[in-house]
């Protein structure tokens, strides 16, 4: 299976259907199913620019280590002034990312969660488990 590591709170707010773009510095052309690793690193509860995420998910569980979901990597879109005009109307889903022009907008659909999660190390880029 093919995964990609996000750093929490970000893979829950996947998993928890709040964020539906994963925003990345580089593109790639892989299409199809793509597993969420929650990364290992601890979350900073007490920093202050994470409130506003934390607040969209505010019983969450994290589950540090883990492949947490899966879903659909439909499309990767390069960030150009027309994208970001389009997204920053969308509040929540521009909150959730680093949106800036030149960097990747990755469209993310039909979000599932695992019965349990999976322990692994994660990785850079996409990679398999």
């Amino acid at each position: 299976m093919r995964c990609i590591s996000i750093l929490e709170p970000w893979a829950t707010l996947i998993k928890d259907g709040k964020k539906h773009i994963e925003t990345r510095s580089w593109k790639t052309n892989y299409r199809g199913t793509l597993y969420i690793h929650a990364s290992a690193k601890k979350v900073n509860s007490n920093d202050l620019s994470l409130s506003p995420l934390l607040k969209l998910i505010p019983d969450a569980d994290f589950k540090y280590g883990a492949i947490i979901c899966k879903c659909r990597l439909v499309d990767c879109v390069y960030m150009d002034k027309a994208f970001l005009n389009k997204i920053q109307k969308q509040s929540q889903e521009y909150m959730c990312g680093y949106y800036d022009l030149g960097r990747y907008a990755w469209i993310l659909e039909d979000v599932e969660l695992l019965e349990e999660p999976i322990p692994a190390k994660g990785k850079l880029g996409i990679w398999e488990y």
